[in-house]
Formats: structure tokens, C-alpha cells, sequence
């Protein structure tokens, strides 16, 4: 499918999601406030030439500039409307009729010094069919007026921005007996005709037809009040839609990908192609070669012998060079292919549309498919590894559907998607905080494998993609509480429990470090000037900025600022309990003793019950998020405890969510660009016109993606980053000056721009 001109579809094309949101077909329509509408038309003149249905329009459209604006102009008159405040004019001219009164304004434009508008919105045709009764000799007129018209609007098309309003169909029913000779045949009789001319008076006509308005009064002429006119709910939109294809090119909306050209390759982009293209050749050759030596190599009979020779060549740095080559020629594959989807015009977007059905139905059958796929666990320790990938898995799952579906504008759910969310960063404090205690590994080589497995894609896709790295947040926030798990731990004096168990004041000792770190979280928490200006010096600005400044770093790290600390200090607590033998971890066997453990499940249940109530009564996003960060570790401990507590269930695992959950983390990253689209504003269309089928093809390719790239995070985590200290050194700084080099070629793409 060719991605076409998205600015011909925005104005001919679409339907309905739901009863009031359009959807433009193979394109996103942005939502234009206020302010960003000033923006767009700063300095310019637009003009409505028309009668009532088009006055409709100017009103729908200056309210976007101005929601105070009331419709109190004279009705069969010109009406002037000005913001000074961004030197916007916007004139309506009532010109009921295509006539030579029509003409003649139009042609003042095309002549001399005059200024010409630069939006010029036209149409008209009810009044000709309603004075003339709906006689032929009114349209054979109408078609000789609109012929004498075309070229002179051909001619300001050159310069300004035209578009010819075709009539929207009526109700004939609702008309009233003034108006019951403007038919719906007719209507199309003078809307054939207008197109017809238009497009012939030039062989590539730069007049814009804006026919989407009949599709929509289509559907809406129903609601009108008098059967000729627009409800205001579809003005609307034909309004949203003329600011869309006007201002996209200008203000380039993520979430607007309706007439916005494909955006230029940046020099690194151009860099990372040109590399990706090298690997791709280089693989290629090295295993051409490689294959033409183990044939020479194979083994072979000697005559006089009888005896097989075996060669006695050994090629491990060809096959260490193969194997990165290889993996940098399938991450170059599958970069074009994100590429492509969510950068090149050529794969279609589309708007989000929330439904109950759309969120709720693909839980419930995930759900189904989790439960049929039980398994036994290898090991029953509360929190094993099957456990806490199957944890992630369907959580996971949970939030793609979430992202999909557009449930964020619904806010119980919302609400508990910012648990998932708040779980997942307690398994990042629950997983080190255990490996680092029990271990005792604070080795520069544990510290490097795990910065490389979480940023390997981001890093990529930061080059590929043209994004910051702050973008991709969830990223970021891992890796920096990952540093400061580590730092808490590893700066002196090292604690871990190797030592504690020698003597019992080293806990106390734990507990202290984990006092200070939840104080220094309590004051950057509140004290937002502090936590910027960490943040804001060189070089970890260019990592946490966005849109020029932190503020978005800081709301994402304040909204689930305790719950790592939480995560750590259940993490010391079990192990605690563990290693003192004060709990039962036997295949069956229940937790604690029965009277405990149903206590403890009773008062879990209850516990996930409330907060669930809690968050479904939530009426204020704001308010709920200030609270959130507190409260959100009663679910997850409660969840935690309804799972581990009885044997049963903690002997038994879901091998469907655990697949998923091994590749969480390149799920939630690689859906913002191929499975959902334009930054994960949209849908990535890739079959037009079948929207469940889309979704399935869509989805299978964007799972098998993420599987591949961990399967190739996890190969070159190997070369990169070896366990030999003294070639992970060389690595180091070969990796600090590829930064270094991506700073300075950053730093010479933003000069360009500015």
C-alpha cells in the first residue's frame, strides 16, 4: 500500500469512531488547543466566502482561536473577526449565491498590490436551488459562474490556501416548506458539476475540493435542528479538520500525521544506515568465506592410509566477528522495518478510540489463554524466577492492551495500570537489592551487563528514530534506580549478608543506609528545584531532558518515587525470615502455619479489594497521583502474599505469561513504533479497512520482533561486555568515545537545525 497524499484522504475521506470522533482514513487528526491554533495562524488572513452553512464553519473555526467567541453577527451580512493579541483576521463574506457579485470579490484579490488572504475557505449552492425553485436553468447558470470563478481561484491557489466546500446533503424530511425544494439530488446535481469544473480548469488543480464535510453530515444531518444545517458537534470537526490540513505542515503535531510531509534523515541517521548497510555487506562476505574454508576443510580420506584426516584449524575470532556482523545485519533489518513504520509515509496511523469492549474483552481472553498454559515450578521459593516472569508477562500484556485500546482517558483503569507500572520498578528493587546482598558482586562487569541488556534498544532507537532518550522513560527510570540500588549498597561500608550473619548489628547497619536513602527520595521528592539542577548539569542533561528542560523526568520519577525502597526492603525482610527459617517454602506447604497464613490472606484480600475500590472512585487524575506512590505497594504486597502464601498456587505457574515476561522489556519498548504508531499517539495500520485482522498481523510481527532483538541484546551483551577486566576496559572507552562521537555529530545536527 502506497502511503498517498494524507491531505487528499483528510479532506475526502473517514468515518466515524463511536458517535463525535472522526477518524480520517490512513492518517491521525490532531486536536488543536487554543494556544496552538494562535500559533499556527500568527500574522494571517482567512476568509469564509459563502452563505449560512459556511458562516456555521467560520464560527466553528475562529472558537478554535477563540472558545469565548458567540455567534451574534448579522446573519445575511459580512461579519469581521480579529485577535489582535496574535495579529490573527478571520472575515466571513456573505455571498449566498456563485454569481458575478462572488466573482468580482474574488477577482479583487488576483489583481494588483492588493493583499491577498492567505485561507481562502468557499462555498455555495442552496440559495441558487431555493430562489430558483430547483430549476435546470439555476444549475446550467451556477455551472457558467463557477467556469468564469476557476481560474481566478487557480490563480490565488498559487499563493494562498483555497478550498471549495461541497454542499452537504439535507434532511428532507426536517426541511421546512420554504426549503422543500433543496433536494439531495439536486445537491449532488451542483456538487458533480463544481467538482467537474474545478478539476478541469488545470490539468494538476491546486484548489483543495473539502468533500470529507458530506461524509460527515451523512451521518449527522439526523441531530440538525431544521434538516439544512450542521449539529454543532460536526462543524466542528469539518473546522478541526481545515485547521489540521492548514497547520500539520507548520506545527508538526506527533499526534498529526494528516498532510505532514516525511520528515528529512538527520546526519546520524544517515550515519547509522550507512553503518547498518556496511554490517549487512560485511556478514555477507565473512560468512561466504567462512563457508568456503570449512568446505576446504571437511573432512577428507586419505588413500594410502585409509585413515580420516580431521583439520586442525580453529577459527574463533571469524566466528566471534560472525557472529556480531550477523547481529548487527538483523538489527539493521529490523530498524528499516521501524523505520518504515514509524517514520516514512508509507505505512498508514491511526486515532486511538477507547471502548470498555475493547480494553476488557482482550484481558478476559488473555487471561483464559494464561490459565490453560499451568505449569509445575521448578523451584516453589515465594517470588521464583517462573513466578516473576510470568509476573511481568501479564502485566505486560495488560498494559499493551491498555496502550492499544486508549484506556488512559478512562481513570480507574488508568489508576491501575500505574500499579503495573509501580510493580515493576518493585521487582527492579526486590531483584537487585537480593543479588548484590547475597552475592556480594559489586564487579564493574555486573554493573555493565545490566546497563548494556536494559539501553541496548533505546540507544538504537534514540539514532534510528530521531528521539531523546528521555522518551523512552520507563528506560531511564530502571537504569537510574539500578544505579542507586548499587550505590546505596556498594559505598562503604559494604554490607551483605555474608557479613550480617557473623554479627546481627550489620542489619541494623542495612537498615540505616535504607533510612538515609528513603530520606534523600523524601527531599528530592518535594524539593523540585533541587532534583532539576542534578539533572540539569552536562552530560546527564542530554539524557533526561525533554522539550528543553526535566520537568517530565521528574514528574515520571515522582510518581513512583517509593516503591524501589519498598521493593528493597521486602527483598531484606524475606530473606531475612528465610534465613532464620521462619517460613515454610516446601512443594504445598502454606507460608506460615495455617492460622497465620489465613489470616495474612484474609487481610491480603481485603487489602486488594479496598485499593481497587479506591482507585475505581478516582475522580481526579492529579489527585490520585499524589497518592499513588504511597499506597500503591498495599496492592502490590498483597498480591504478592495471595500468590505465595498457599503451596498450591506457588508450586504453579503460567509458561504462556513467562514466555511473554523474558521479553517485557522490548515489548514495551519496540510497541512505540511498531505496533502502535507516531510515538504511540496512534495505530500502526498495516492492512487498511480490517481493523481486528490489522491488530493480528500487526501483532505477530511486533512479538516476533521483540523476541529477536532480546535474542540479539543478549548475544552481543557477551562480545560487548566481556568478563575479563582488562578487555572490558578497552570496551569502555571504545563505548565512551562512540559517545562522544554521537555528542558531537548531535551537537553539529542541532547547529544545522538552528
Amino acid at each position: 500500500f502506497k502511503g498517498g497524499d494524507t491531505c487528499e484522504y483528510l479532506l475526502s475521506s473517514g468515518r466515524f469512531l463511536g458517535e463525535k470522533v472522526w477518524q480520517p482514513h490512513s492518517c491521525m487528526m490532531h486536536k488543536y488547543k487554543n494556544s496552538e491554533a494562535k500559533n499556527c495562524l500568527i500574522d494571517k488572513h482567512v476568509v469564509f466566502i459563502g452563505d449560512s452553512r459556511i458562516r456555521q464553519l467560520f464560527y466553528s473555526f475562529i472558537k478554535l482561536i477563540n472558545p469565548q467567541v458567540k455567534e451574534e453577527g448579522i446573519k445575511h451580512g459580512n461579519i469581521p473577526f480579529e485577535d489582535k493579541s496574535a495579529s490573527i483576521k478571520v472575515d466571513f463574506l456573505w455571498y449566498p449565491e456563485v454569481n458575478g457579485s462572488m466573482r468580482q470579490r474574488i477577482k479583487s484579490w488576483t489583481e494588483g498590490s492588493v493583499a491577498k488572504p492567505h485561507i481562502i475557505v468557499v462555498g455555495a449552492a442552496t440559495w441558487s436551488i431555493k430562489i430558483h425553485n430547483g430549476s435546470n436553468e439555476a444549475l446550467a447558470q451556477y455551472k457558467i459562474n463557477i467556469t468564469s470563478i476557476a481560474p481566478l481561484l487557480e490563480k490565488l491557489a498559487i499563493s494562498s490556501d483555497v478550498y471549495w466546500v461541497l454542499q452537504d446533503p439535507v434532511c428532507e424530511d426536517m426541511l421546512s416548506e420554504s426549503r422543500k425544494m433543496i433536494t439531495n439530488e439536486k445537491i449532488d446535481a451542483y456538487n458533480e458539476a463544481a467538482v467537474r469544473i474545478l478539476n478541469s480548469s488545470s490539468r494538476n488543480s491546486k484548489v483543495k475540493v473539502f468533500s470529507v464535510s458530506k461524509l460527515i453530515a451523512q451521518e449527522t444531518i439526523m441531530k440538525s435542528a431544521d434538516g439544512l444545517h450542521l449539529p454543532e458537534s460536526s462543524r466542528d470537526t469539518n473546522a478541526m479538520i481545515l485547521m489540521n490540513v492548514y497547520c500539520n505542515k507548520i506545527m508538526k503535531p506527533i499526534d498529526g500525521s494528516c498532510c505532514q510531509p516525511q520528515p528529512p534523515l538527520t546526519l546520524i541517521q544517515k550515519i547509522a544506515f550507512c553503518f547498518f548497510t556496511l554490517s549487512i555487506i560485511a556478514y555477507l562476505i565473512v560468512s561466504l568465506i567462512h563457508r568456503n574454508n570449512y568446505r576446504k576443510n571437511k573432512s577428507c580420506t586419505d588413500l594410502e592410509s585409509g585413515e580420516e584426516k580431521k583439520p586442525a584449524i580453529s577459527t574463533p575470532n571469524v566466528s566471534t566477528l560472525e557472529m556480531l556482523l550477523h547481529c548487527f545485519c538483523k538489527l539493521g533489518l529490523i530498524m528499516t522495518y521501524f523505520y518504515l513504520c514509524d517514520r516514512a509515509n508509507l505505512f498508514m496511523k491511526e486515532n486511538k478510540f477507547y471502548t470498555h469492549s475493547s480494553f476488557f474483552i482482550p484481558i478476559i481472553y488473555i487471561l483464559v489463554l494464561g490459565v490453560f498454559y499451568t505449569e509445575n515450578t521448578k523451584e516453589t521459593k515465594v517470588l521464583n524466577r517462573e513466578q516473576t516472569d510470568e509476573w511481568k508477562g501479564w502485566m505486560q500484556l495488560v498494559i499493551l492492551i491498555y496502550h492499544i485500546s486508549g484506556a488512559s482517558t478512562f481513570l480507574p483503569v488508568y489508576m491501575h495500570i500505574r500499579v503495573l507500572v509501580a510493580a515493576y520498578l518493585f521487582q527492579t528493587g526486590y531483584g537487585h537489592f537480593s543479588y548484590f546482598w547475597i552475592k556480594g558482586d559489586f564487579g564493574v562487569y555486573r554493573v555493565c551487563q545490566v546497563l548494556f541488556r536494559l539501553n541496548f534498544l533505546v540507544v538504537v532507537l534514540c539514532i534510528v528514530m530521531d528521539r531523546p532518550y528521555q522518551f523512552y522513560y520507563f528506560v531511564p527510570l530502571v537504569t537510574v534506580w539500578f544505579m542507586i540500588i548499587y550505590a546505596t549498597l556498594a559505598v562503604w561500608p559494604q554490607i551483605v549478608q555474608k557479613k550480617a550473619n557473623g554479627n546481627c548489628l550489620w542489619h541494623f547497619g542495612l537498615l540505616l543506609k535504607l533510612i538515609c536513602l528513603l530520606t534523600c527520595i523524601y527531599f528530592l521528592s518535594y524539593s523540585q528545584g533541587a532534583f532539576e539542577k542534578i539533572f540539569s548539569f552536562w552530560p546527564l542533561s542530554k539524557c533526561f531532558e525533554l522539550n528543553g528542560n526535566v520537568y517530565e523526568w521528574w514528574f515520571r520519577w515522582k510518581l513512583d518515587r517509593y516503591v524501589v525502597f519498598h521493593g528493597m526492603l521486602f527483598a531484606f525482610i524475606y530473606l531475612a525470615l528465610q534465613k532464620r527459617q521462619m517460613i515454610s517454602e516446601g512443594k504445598g506447604d502454606p507460608l506460615f502455619s495455617n492460622r497465620v497464613s489465613n489470616v495474612l490472606l484474609f487481610i491480603s484480600i481485603v487489602s486488594f479489594l479496598t485499593y481497587s475500590i479506591w482507585a475505581s472512585s478516582c475522580k481526579n487524575k492529579t489527585e490520585c497521583n499524589e497518592l499513588h506512590p504511597s499506597v500503591s505497594v498495599v496492592q502490590i504486597l498483597a498480591f504478592i502474599l495471595i500468590r505465595n502464601i498457599p503451596g498450591y498456587v506457588r508450586s504453579v505457574y503460567s509458561s504462556f505469561f513467562a514466555w511473554f515476561g523474558k521479553i517485557s522489556l522490548e515489548l514495551f519498548i519496540c510497541q512505540y513504533h511498531i505496533w502502535l504508531a507516531a510515538d504511540t499517539k496512534g495505530i500502526l495500520v498495516l492492512i487498511p479497512g480490517y481493523p481486528m485482522f490489522n491488530v493480528l498481523v500487526s501483532t505477530f510481527i511486533f512479538v516476533c520482533v521483540a523476541h529477536e532483538i532480546s535474542q540479539i541484546t543478549n548475544d552481543l551483551a557477551q562480545i560487548v561486555v566481556p568478563k575479563d577486566n582488562s578487555t572490558l576496559l578497552k570496551r569502555l572507552l571504545c563505548i565512551a568515545g562512540f559517545f562522544s562521537g554521537l555528542h558531537f555529530f548531535s551537537a553539529m545536527q542541532d547547529q544545522s537545525r538552528h
